[in-house]
């Protein structure tokens, strides 16, 4: 892994670039000696600084006029990160246009040290809860929710009283940063009576709470139809070094079609919306002349890995090959590999390494899955703990079963109810409907004192569930085991 000390990064305000400010980057990233470009996953722009003086840098950087920080840990500023990229590309809010985005990122006029993230619930490209103040678009035309993540606080999430107006969302998000930076033991409660006495916010009441729709991770890669006989683009590269040569040819072929925003997204991967049908095949003998492939595997792509770490992508290539190998379906999940502390992940499943002190010198990893298996959830239960590599393949190939086990429940009808509660004596195991622990009669809880052949019915009421703590009533009878 390269010292993270060592890289450059460039901010894209919203994952939003001109294909001129990408250009220059690009240039930027040569003449510090480079051959390529990474992507982040807070839609910004890395590379390396080839040993060079921060001198040197800020003379290669005044080219643009975009914000940079050198040394990615213990960054000092931030990526605003937004989900106009999913505009026209999947399904989302109605009101929520590319217009709206720009508006509301145009009015940021300083970089902010906390994560901000302002997006849409109605797609999956881009997550919702990875920053530290989020802004969810609401049902209510102009007007977003706000969760604060407090990292001195578990990750604790809470939901701002009051409906945030669009082109306030600056302003508070500024004011929200200086209260929070100056005490980190915020409650949200008193920040909104401290905001009411500093600025002047246009609120609206909560009507309803924020929804989000079951996770449907898109397919983000090759060329695409669009409304209007256009077309969007998405590109993915394995090792997530993209070729100067090859993005800098890209970005010239934007500006000569009339293309005037390009798309980063978290998943270390870009997008070019707005192709004409007649400038198609220009981009298709441009990715033929680079020898860009398209078009891999669901399996490959639904990964998120750190930036410039060799054993997270070696890691990834030997269980993607494994389970391509079985021929396993992990469609719909996304994956994580986690391989140092400071890393929060937005996904269905995580491998994290086993960082504990005895497991030090072992190459072991642990395995952790989202609440229903959701990445918009905050909530992640261990499933495995200091495996080997080996290992995770199987591992893996088990949660992806219980996934689609899990997957549209069908709701339970009174006579579903009634059936359940005349069979309750004798079926054998229940399942914790949110970490998925199953509770078998035959070994019983001996942990919890409970004997083998107890009962379900006969458990206490103020049981809980081993892993996740969960009350008796999360727990549903697996109907196929009933004798």
């Amino acid at each position: 892994m390269k010292d993270k000390n060592e890289l450059i990064r460039v901010f894209a305000k919203g994952g939003i670039l001109s294909p001129a400010d990408l250009l220059g980057i690009m240039e930027i990233s040569r003449k510090l000696g480079n051959d390529h470009v990474a992507f982040g996953s807070r839609q910004d722009v890395i590379f390396p600084s080839n040993g060079n003086t921060p001198e040197n840098i800020a003379e290669a950087c005044m080219s643009i006029d975009i914000g940079y920080e050198i040394g990615t840990d213990n960054s000092v500023y931030q990526n605003i990160i937004s989900s106009y990229v999913a505009v026209n590309v999947v399904d989302t809010t109605t009101w929520v246009k590319e217009g709206v985005y720009q508006i509301i990122i145009d009015d940021f006029e300083y970089l902010p040290k906390l994560k901000i993230n302002i997006v849409d619930p109605a797609q999956s490209i881009v997550p919702l809860f990875t920053g530290e103040i989020n802004f969810i678009a609401s049902p209510q035309e102009h007007y977003w929710f706000l969760y604060i993540r407090n990292p001195n606080q578990d990750n604790k999430l809470e939901r701002w009283p009051r409906l945030v107006y669009s082109q306030d969302i600056a302003k508070v998000a500024q004011t929200v940063e200086e209260t929070i930076i100056n005490n980190p033991k915020f409650v949200v409660e008193e920040l909104y009576m401290v905001l009411q006495g500093k600025i002047k916010v246009n609120y609206r009441k909560i009507e309803t709470p924020l929804e989000t729709p079951e996770p449907n991770f898109p397919y983000y890669e090759g060329i695409n139809a669009l409304l209007n006989n256009r077309y969007w683009l998405g590109l993915y590269w394995r090792n997530n070094q993209y070729n100067l040569d090859f993005m800098s040819a890209a970005c010239r072929l934007c500006q000569q079609t009339g293309i005037g925003k390009i798309s980063i997204i978290p998943w270390k991967s870009f997008i070019v919306k707005g192709i004409k049908a007649e400038d198609r095949l220009r981009w298709e003998k441009l990715m033929g002349k680079y020898g860009i492939n398209m078009r891999h595997s669901s399996l490959e792509l639904n990964w998120h890995l750190p930036v410039y770490d060799q054993e997270a992508l070696d890691l990834k290539r030997f269980l993607t090959k494994e389970l391509d190998h079985e021929d396993i379906s992990t469609f719909g999940l996304t994956f994580s590999i986690k391989t140092h502390r400071n890393y929060y992940w937005f996904t269905s499943v995580v491998i994290e390494r086993n960082l504990e002190k005895n497991m030090a010198l072992e190459e072991c990893y642990n395995i952790l899955y989202a609440k229903d298996f959701n990445p918009n959830h905050t909530a992640y239960f261990t499933y495995a703990k200091a495996v080997k590599k080996e290992v995770i393949p199987a591992l893996l190939i088990e949660l992806s079963k219980l996934y689609f086990r899990q997957l549209n429940p069908e709701k339970e009808t009174p006579a579903a109810a009634k059936t359940a509660k005349e069979t309750e004596s004798v079926s054998e195991s229940y399942q914790c409907s949110n970490c998925l622990t199953i509770y078998d009669t035959s070994t019983g809880d001996p942990l919890a004192g409970v004997k083998a052949g107890t009962l379900f019915g006969q458990l206490p009421d103020n049981y809980q569930c081993p892993v996740c703590d969960s009350g008796k009533e999360f727990f549903k009878p697996l109907y196929s085991m009933v004798k």
